[in-house]
């Protein structure tokens, strides 16, 4: 298989690696050859999981303190050497309207989802280029080109994440140093647990995005949108007018997706994890 041969020996850094998108990913990677550590900031799972897989590194990371973040990747280095692909998963998706949205959760998703990643690139570029190679893959979202009620916050970090990982991708350009988004549509997790995904298109699984990655890693590119219909639709909503994606938004069911369809008590224990109410 071509990505085992790309991919078997490298050093692999997999934030938020204790389940979702980022268990599967680091599942996925060590199969096919790659050294995986995985951080997360649910010390008891990241222990669990990284036991379960065999992995030589795991522990706590905190993606929004520089001390933690810094110190996982050293220890990483210690141990299985340089870091050739940082995997930026962390993330959060809290839901609700937007002006009932407490200060404090505002905050949390940007802290996690924006500056987690932009902390990670910064980490990761400064011990990749002066090797000249490396490979850092943010984990965006479709939600980051498609406006959803009910996920203001989460949208815009998203988007954060996306025109963060573009730039990055270009001035690096000639470093050896790569960039790519991953761009999932709802994805089989907790973070859409309670919800109905969609009308008319399935929701990702976590595999999926593995695959993804992976595949980015053996043949790199600047983004890869998962499901491919899901991204295809994004695609082409770009040359509609606005008041046609509007409609459509609505035809799908866009616009109660994250506020009046949401199944609270099956979301009640993801939402409180999510704002940090279990720490």
């Amino acid at each position: 298989m071509a990505e085992a041969t790309v991919i078997s020996g490298q050093v692999v850094v997999i934030t938020g690696g204790a389940r979702g998108i980022g268990l599967a990913t680091a599942r996925s990677l060590r199969d096919l050859g790659a050294r995986v550590a995985i951080g997360d900031v649910d010390e008891p799972t990241v222990k669990e999981s990284g036991a379960d897989l065999g992995l030589e590194v795991y522990g706590k990371l905190d993606v929004t303190d520089p001390e933690s973040f810094t110190a996982f990747l050293d220890e990483v280095e210690r141990q299985l050497g340089p870091i050739d692909v940082l995997v930026n998963n962390a993330g959060i998706m809290p839901t609700g309207a937007f002006g009932e949205e407490p200060e404090r959760i505002t905050r949390r998703i940007l802290d996690i989802n924006v500056y987690g990643v932009a902390l990670g690139s910064k980490l990761a570029v400064q011990r990749m280029l002066p090797r000249g190679r490396g490979h850092v893959v943010n984990i965006a979202s479709l939600a980051a080109e498609t406006p959803t009620p009910g996920l203001a916050t989460y949208c815009a970090s998203k988007a954060a994440v996306l025109s963060l990982t573009e730039t990055l991708r270009l001035e690096y350009r000639e470093s050896g140093v790569r960039f790519s988004a991953v761009l999932p549509t709802f994805t089989n997790t907790e973070l859409v647990s309670g919800t109905h995904g969609v009308k008319g298109f399935r929701n990702a699984e976590p595999e999926e995005i593995a695959a993804a990655v992976a595949g980015l890693l053996s043949k790199p590119r600047a983004r890869v949108a998962v499901t491919r219909a899901a991204g295809a639709l994004i695609g082409l909503q770009k040359f509609l007018p606005r008041a046609v994606n509007e409609f459509l938004g609505r035809q799908f069911g866009q616009e109660h997706l994250f506020l009046d369809d949401v199944d609270q008590a099956a979301r009640q224990a993801y939402e409180r994890r999510a704002r940090g109410e279990n720490d």
